[in-house]
């Protein structure tokens, strides 16, 4: 039967070890105590570089007490490495779900401790082990995917919608879900959509140009392509002064087939190539209403005489009430909240001209989803209603 192995505490060690300074030879002191001199010699070395720090046990570091402050600096700092260099690679992870998590903690289990990683990343050690032995329970899944699927959305739609339109989408995704929910995890998950802000009025309707009576009504839907045409100017600042944007909108499918950008709130610069465009995008038919404010740009005869041309009936929006022509209002609502005025800085006119064609041609009229469009895009619309894509 094998012999037990002798286990020493700490003060018998360091007994031995001084007294062994007090007899003769170490082999007498070893068999007075009963253990073999090399052990002696083994805890007199340890005794001589660690000091009063010695024989702490399993789990404890050896260190001299005079270099204890300097120990634990360089261990502080170790930490703090290693708790960057974990942060550092799980952190396109951090905002996917427990899931996605777990699955990095058992990827990187080889590498570092896997009660480090859990404090580190906030996980409870506990879920994580239950996770890596029975995998993840159905409803914790659904809302991770939920959640994946949320901020997939978001990004997607480059930080533009808030949480109708993100319900909206999940909905055609499968999900029976809220507004409410989603709002919650968009908040939990950090996903805040542009805020709005106002803008100015760029109107001068002081003038002594004919004035077309209010024929649109505010009845901002119709049931086939022009039938009503609006439009509106705003102003967006550059670092060199200001572009003036004009817009022609179709109500019935919400997309923009005329625009015009220019330095000047002329109407060769304004209304009358975005009228140009509008008519060579899209085909005038008889009784086409064309929607506009008072402004002078959409008031006087050169303008007023190319809608005629075009057969094209005049409407305007009644004196300082610009609910008359809200939708145009709303896109440049959209416009200005998410592109406008995300930029920290200005912009040159001719960066800004590229990011306005790319955000009108590329996003909004083919990308963005539109609530009145039943928060469908107007490619996704023009192909529920069979209609030619103009």
């Amino acid at each position: 039967m094998p012999k037990k192995k002798m286990k020493y505490d700490r003060a018998f060690k360091e007994n031995a070890v001084k007294l062994s300074y007090e007899k003769s030879t170490i082999i007498e002191v070893a068999d007075d105590l009963g253990i073999v001199p090399c052990l002696l010699t083994k805890w007199r070395q340890e005794y001589q570089k660690f000091g009063t720090g010695s024989f702490q046990g399993s789990g404890f570091p050896k260190v001299h007490p005079d270099n204890l402050s300097c120990f634990e600096l360089e261990k502080k700092h170790k930490e703090s490495e290693l708790k960057f260099e974990i942060l550092k690679n799980a952190t396109p992870y951090l905002y996917q779900g427990n899931l996605i998590i777990y699955q990095f903690i058992k990827d990187n289990e080889k590498k570092y401790s896997i009660t480090k990683m859990c404090t580190i990343l906030e996980v409870g050690i506990g879920r994580y082990l239950r996770w890596k032995k029975y995998g993840m329970p159905k409803k914790q899944q659904y809302v991770t995917l939920l959640k994946k699927d949320i901020t997939s959305i978001f990004y997607n739609f480059k930080k533009k919608c808030g949480k109708k339109q993100i319900t909206k989408e999940l909905h055609k995704r499968g999900y029976e879900i809220v507004e409410g929910q989603v709002s919650f995890y968009m908040k939990g998950l950090g996903l805040r959509s542009v805020a709005k802000r106002k803008f100015k009025i760029t109107t001068d309707s002081n003038h002594n140009y004919y004035i077309a009576p209010n024929i649109l009504n505010r009845n901002f839907k119709t049931d086939a392509p022009s039938k009503v045409w609006v439009s509106d100017i705003t102003f967006i600042q550059t670092n060199i002064g200001f572009l003036y944007l004009t817009i022609i909108m179709d109500l019935f499918d919400r997309k923009i087939i005329g625009w015009s950008l220019g330095c000047r709130l002329f109407t060769a610069t304004t209304t009358l190539p975005a009228l140009e465009m509008a008519v060579k995008n899209r085909t005038v038919i008889e009784g086409l209403i064309f929607h506009s404010d008072r402004g002078v740009q959409y008031a006087n005869k050169a303008f007023t005489k190319k809608l005629n041309s075009y057969q094209i009936t005049s409407s305007m929006s009644r004196k300082g009430n610009s609910i008359d022509n809200a939708v145009s209002e709303s896109f440049f609502n959209s416009l200005k909240r998410e592109l406008i005025h995300r930029k920290s800085t200005l912009i040159t006119q001719k960066l800004m001209k590229s990011e306005i064609f790319d955000f009108i041609e590329n996003w909004y009229n083919k990308k963005r989803i539109h609530s009145a469009l039943g928060y469908k895009t107007i490619e996704q619309f023009t192909a529920i209603n069979n209609l030619k894509q103009e």
